[in-house]
């Protein structure tokens, strides 16, 4: 069974895409053979953009943090708690 991988990081916007940078030093290295599919290693960065639909659901935007673990076998996306806190409404 692989290492489980639980990190936390901000949402970007590039190139009009939200993506995810995830650091291979920081555990990119272990995630990106889950991220087949949406992710690439480009240099020392997993690059994992996220699709439209999935940003909706998660109710996130560039800013977001979200937590990304592979727990289950598998690359898993979800809205960091973080993000309600200090909001204005």
């Amino acid at each position: 069974m692989a290492d489980v991988i639980s990190i936390v990081g901000p949402v970007e916007r590039i190139d009009g895409k939200l993506t995810l940078r995830i650091p291979i030093a920081s555990g990119g290295d272990k995630l990106a053979p889950f991220a087949r599919g949406i992710g690439e290693v480009e240099g020392d960065i997993l690059k994992v953009t996220i699709q439209p639909w999935l940003a909706e659901q998660l109710k996130i935007d560039a800013g977001s943090l979200v937590h990304i673990d592979n727990r289950n076998g598998k690359f898993t996306i979800t809205r960091s708690a973080a993000n309600d806190l200090d909001r204005p409404r």
